[in-house]
């Protein structure tokens, strides 16, 4: 289970320090596409294949399908750690995130998520509030 919040840098060639509790869990290979909000998801390799099936599984003559299977598996990367923890992350996925030399690394259950600084800065900022909304809808009566 991928928690917590981490700050690694970007390094001058584009590689990114993975948290040294997560590298266990993506020894065997990861892979990193395109998320939501602008940032990138990082999902060990076996996590990643399992929701490849399932996209796979729905009907390609479906438009919607079809734009999302190209548009998730066109912005997919695989990477296997180096010895110091480190993976690439592509110019494209880079710039689709906009990610500068500061980054932030969170977990997120399933896989990571890698922000920009100030990108996350500012999420958190604009969705505080909707947190206790969210909550309520997510786990009604939990709390």
């Amino acid at each position: 289970m991928f928690l917590g919040t981490h700050n690694p840098k970007l390094d001058d060639k584009g590689r990114l320090t993975l948290p040294a509790k997560f590298r266990d869990a993506l020894a065997g290979g990861l892979m990193v596409t395109k998320g939501q909000d602008h940032c990138l998801y990082v999902f060990p390799r076996a996590e990643f294949e399992q929701m490849a099936r399932k996209v796979a599984e729905a009907p390609f003559t479906n438009e919607a399908v079809r734009a999302y299977q190209r548009y998730l598996f066109a912005g997919t990367d695989e990477q296997r750690p180096d010895s110091q923890g480190r993976v690439t992350i592509v110019p494209e996925l880079r710039r689709y995130a906009g990610l500068s030399k500061e980054c932030v690394v969170i977990g997120a259950i399933t896989r990571l998520e890698i922000w920009d600084s100030s990108a996350w800065q500012t999420y958190l900022e604009d969705n505080e509030e909707n947190y206790a909304k969210a909550r309520e809808e997510v786990l009604p009566g939990m709390f």
